[in-house]
């Protein structure tokens, strides 16, 4: 039997296998309820919710005190023997490869395809609320971290919703909690943030190699690709998050400014139909024209990319947010209030905006079938990839490769990150010996192989709605615990305004020692 024989029955069994529980659960969590004609999926509104509830119980914490976070990002407040295993901006550069990837480059192009323009004025807004959920668990995600005798750093939820919850009586649902949070991203791990993203960055290379001729396109080739794409994260993976903070903060940065460099591109080539575009997202957003709901429409389906995108909420960043270096949790809180920004506000706009300048034929004929009635053809990352590499090429008709280099490192990136939250979760459940971290990180591999040669479009579609379940989970600790962020942020914004009045760390330090005793 043939090697593609072998992948296409296991493909089906695996199907099978979950294709029930994965249909179930789905119908669950993202259970949808009908609001001027269009469905809207609760979790998505759960998620909204809490970003506009945080926003307001911090009054504003996102546009307030932006400058301040930048300012600790770029090392302005740096704390002298701060416990932690990496910087500021590695610790953001980290969290932002985890979100940053093809939810950018696809998600985006789904979304303007079905809601119209207009969907990302919506997509904007849902970036900005979720800038106050990243400050909340992040915040907590430091302040409740555990650091061992080596000095490496464990948190995210699993530790923050037991600890905390605790701490203000509510052990018996704090433990709860935080079993199911770790649970749930530890299944996302290994099929969402591992799996998935291999295969659609195999699905790139081998479209820009030939199609069905590419040597990719092969079992042979798929496995090449595979153990490469395995090796090159086990490597990174067996340092810890010092070495995927070093390996972040230098391929996150320069992904980034390629990507958008390239939109800049395509929109400087067409610079006369700039303030069309922009007209055409504020007018679609509330007046849009094809879609399907309307206004609602337009709002949902901008609101659901975004928060599918950036991931507030969901209890994943503060895994890698933990490991700063700092003495005061909310000094990271502040910095991750830039990743929704960075995510959706800045590259998720790009897309957009390069989409609907370009006006390619694929994203035209995508446009076409959500007005003629037949929006449900239009979907899937790969039909999201090929109106944004149609986009591209319009204007620059050699970029699908330089897109597909993007993809891969996206998709590095992203495995990475996912890579260590997951070992994080795993570790939590199963114990910190060497047996326990050695037996996650050759699963991790292996799943990383199967990813390039098998679809699993099943268990893809199962671990989207447990990821989405973890932030159920989480949001309710959440909203116990912001009280404790309020006093943390209240510690921060005098540390950082009597640093810029002049007074050293030390004599800040000695002056919160002595209040602390009277």
């Amino acid at each position: 039997m043939s090697l593609d024989s072998i992948a296409e029955n296991v493909d089906e069994a695996v199907n099978g296998l979950f294709k029930p529980v994965a249909s179930w659960l789905g119908d669950v969590v993202f259970y949808s309820v009908p609001v001027f004609g269009t469905q809207f999926p609760l979790i998505v509104g759960w998620l909204v919710v809490a970003g506009a509830f945080f926003s307001a119980y911090f009054g504003l914490a996102q546009v307030r005190h932006l400058k301040t976070a930048v300012r600790i990002v770029r090392g302005k407040y740096e704390q002298k023997d701060a416990p932690g295993e990496v910087n500021h901006f590695q610790a953001l550069t980290s969290a932002v490869s985890g979100t940053v990837g093809l939810g950018n480059i696809a998600g985006v192009a789904i979304a303007i395809a079905i809601g119209g323009p207009g969907a990302t004025f919506w997509m904007i807004l849902c970036g900005l609320l979720g800038m106050a959920t990243k400050f909340v668990e992040c915040t907590l995600g430091v302040k409740y971290r555990e650091i061992d005798a080596d000095g490496k750093v464990t948190g995210g939820p699993m530790l923050y919703l037991r600890k905390g919850l605790a701490e203000i009586g509510k052990p018996a649902l704090g433990k709860v909690l935080a079993v199911l949070s770790a649970a749930m991203i530890l299944f996302f791990t290994f099929f969402g943030g591992n799996l998935f993203q291999v295969n659609q960055s195999l699905e790139q290379l081998t479209t820009v190699t030939g199609k069905e001729d590419s040597f990719f396109a092969t079992s042979g080739g798929a496995i090449f690709y595979g153990l490469l794409i395995a090796a090159a994260v086990a490597l990174v993976l067996i340092g810890g998050m010092r070495s995927v903070g070093q390996v972040t903060s230098r391929l996150v940065p320069s992904m980034a400014i390629l990507y958008i460099v390239a939109c800049i591109l395509v929109i400087s080539f067409n610079v006369t139909a700039i303030p069309s575009a922009i007209g055409e997202i504020f007018s679609g957003a509330f007046a849009p024209k094809g879609v399907a709901g309307g206004l609602i429409g337009a709002l949902i389906v901008g609101f659901q990319r975004a928060a599918f995108s950036n991931e507030a909420g969901i209890g994943s960043a503060p895994i890698a947010h933990s490991a700063v270096k700092t003495k005061r949790p909310a000094t990271e809180g502040l910095v991750a209030m830039i990743e929704p920004f960075i995510d959706t506000v800045v590259i998720c706009t790009m897309t957009a905006l390069t989409i609907i300048i370009a006006g390619g034929p694929k994203y035209l004929e995508a446009r076409d079938l959500v007005a003629s009635g037949k929006g449900d053809e239009v979907g899937g990352t790969s039909q999201g990839i090929s109106i944004t590499s149609d986009a591209f090429e319009t204007a620059l008709p050699w970029f699908p490769y330089i897109l597909t280099f993007a993809v891969i490192l996206f998709a590095f990136s992203t495995i990475i990150t996912w890579g260590y939250y997951g070992e994080r979760c795993w570790t939590y459940l199963f114990g910190k010996s060497k047996a326990s971290a050695i037996t996650y990180r050759i699963s991790f591999s292996a799943i990383i192989v199967l990813g390039a040669l098998l679809s699993l479009g099943t268990l893809v579609d199962l671990s989207d709605a447990v990821l989405f379940l973890a932030a159920l989970f989480n949001i309710v600790g959440l909203y116990f615990l912001a009280p404790i962020v309020k006093k943390e942020l209240a510690k921060v914004l005098n540390f950082t305004r009597r640093r810029d009045a002049g007074e050293t760390e030390e004599q800040i330090e000695a002056s919160e020692l002595e209040s602390a005793k009277v």
